[in-house]
């Protein structure tokens, strides 16, 4: 919808949080701990549960978590689950109310969920994170966001209730330049997990000390933190997921199809989405994405 309708805006007191997955929670959890009043969603129930020690209201559907907030927030895990759960939400939404869309939906996705934005005249804000677990669980996420002015202000506690920055790409939500800023952000990302797992994997098979080759490359332009950290994880059987195999699989195949969409072959994310689905074939789902490596002994 336009903003000419908006009443003045002013920052939310009250967000509705539809999804507490490995994201959801911290975030609204950390909502609760800034102040808001928060109501929470999430279709298995009992994964929501945990909130309410910390004073966020867990609602039994979406029309109840969003009935009376300024402001509702999606933290799903693809963009039909986002739309089911909207779409649910429907008969307690009112028109002018903000939606902060932070599903990684992808840009096909997003297009489906700006359409119900228009048809039921939300005001829709185009608002992925980045970051994993640690620090949605900190609140110290970076907010990738698209939207008008007047929501902005609306979003302004909420954003700095989840993150440490907010970085403004765009002032339309439906335009999808923080989702597209999104996808190539986690392009890296996946490519920089395989390349490690891969490492670490072919250590193994050469009969190389991993260790061995992290002093290799320590301190140089080769090193990097996120190496040392996922090497870590691998290297000590930590593999509870920050980002889980499954939904980094969901997200690579969303960035191939975005590279289809704009003339740009993405063969690295595509054959590391074929890594994360072995991974996954071979029990490592649920578990972190360096599961990856996995997929070089299937």
């Amino acid at each position: 919808m336009t903003t000419e309708n908006l009443p003045t805006p002013r920052p939310a007191r009250s967000v509705a949080v539809l999804g507490t997955g490995i994201m959801g929670f911290p975030m609204a959890r950390n909502l609760a701990g800034a102040g808001l009043e928060v109501r929470a969603w999430n279709r298995t129930r009992s994964k929501a549960e945990g909130l309410a020690a910390h004073g966020v209201r867990v609602a039994g559907t979406p029309a109840e978590a969003v009935d009376g907030a300024d402001a509702v927030l999606t933290m799903l895990y693809d963009g039909p689950a986002a739309l089911d759960a909207m779409r649910q939400a429907a008969p307690a939404l009112r028109p002018g109310m903000v939606w902060s869309q932070s599903t990684t939906a992808g840009l096909g996705g997003l297009d489906a969920l700006a359409a119900f934005a228009r048809e039921s005249g939300l005001v829709f804000v185009d608002a992925p994170v980045l970051g994993t677990k640690q620090p949605a669980e900190s609140g110290q996420l970076l907010v990738l966001a698209a939207g008008p002015e007047p929501a902005r202000t609306v979003l302004a506690p909420v954003f700095e209730g989840i993150g440490s920055r907010t970085l403004w790409v765009g002032d339309n939500g439906e335009e999808g330049a923080a989702s597209r800023l999104k996808l190539v952000a986690n392009s890296w990302v996946l490519t920089v997990t395989h390349g490690t797992a891969e490492a670490l994997a072919l250590a193994k098979g050469l009969g190389v000390d991993p260790r061995a080759f992290l002093d290799a490359v320590a301190g140089g332009s080769l090193d990097m933190g996120y190496l040392r950290a996922k090497s870590d994880q691998l290297l000590g059987g930590r593999l509870e997921a920050s980002f889980a195999t499954r939904t980094a699989e969901k997200d690579a195949r969303l960035i191939v199809e975005a590279g289809e969409g704009a003339g740009v072959r993405m063969d690295v994310v595509a054959a590391g989405a074929e890594r994360f689905r072995r991974a996954a074939e071979l029990g490592h789902g649920e578990e972190d994405m360096v599961a990856s490596y996995f997929a070089s002994f299937g």
